[in-house]
């Protein structure tokens, strides 16, 4: 898809493109870890909504560059919010992305409200989220996936921004594997995990 990988470097000349994404995969021991620290921690800290606020106004921006018009640098991929789940596997998604459409599970359906994010923010990140995470690096919703899109996605956050995405993508991921056995989603907070947790060097690759 390559308006999409042109598009991540247009954004942000920094964003890892040596990495062998298909290779990275969900270490079970800090996985293991990053869950305990999920389920342990509140539901959400005060401490944490700096780096929430630069996490919301980054995903913003990256949003709007999303849904922006081609003609002004935007990459005008045309956003859709639906009540159920929209795609069964990542292939279906790219296979709409490839076509500059998105479809994207409503947040506010979903009976998990996020303590900092509104549901409209909530949505943005999904969308910039299955796009330049998971399109970007052709990995699918699996735990490895998630792994793999995680670490993609973040080379767009600034470090303070990134500590919010592992928590958004990282903790409840491992939550879900570790914890819940990959049924259903753990309760969303807004809470910054211990910081080795969102250092890319952390990923396995290999």
């Amino acid at each position: 898809m390559e308006y999409l990988v042109d598009g991540v470097r247009r954004y942000d000349r920094r964003a890892r493109d040596a990495v062998a994404y298909q290779q990275v995969r969900l270490d079970p021991v800090l996985g293991s870890a990053i869950a305990d620290a999920y389920v342990r921690a509140p539901s959400r800290d005060e401490r944490a909504f700096a780096a929430y606020a630069a996490f919301s106004a980054q995903t913003v921006r990256q949003y709007q560059f999303l849904i922006g018009r081609v003609e002004f640098g935007g990459l005008g991929v045309a956003v859709r919010i639906v009540d159920d789940d929209p795609y069964p596997d990542v292939e279906t998604m790219v296979k709409d992305v490839r076509h500059r459409r998105l479809r994207v599970f409503a947040s506010a359906a979903t009976g998990n409200p996020h303590p900092y994010l509104s549901d409209g923010e909530n949505d943005m990140l999904r969308a910039v989220h299955d796009t330049f995470g998971h399109a970007a690096s052709g990995r699918g919703f699996d735990p490895h996936g998630e792994e793999a899109a995680w670490l993609k996605h973040s080379a767009m956050y600034s470090p303070l921004a990134r500590r919010a995405l592992a928590t958004e993508i990282r903790g409840q991921t491992c939550a879900r594997v570790f914890h819940y056995g990959g049924k259903g989603f753990p309760e969303q907070k807004a809470v910054l995990l211990p910081r080795r947790f969102s250092d890319p060097q952390s990923v396995r690759v290999g």
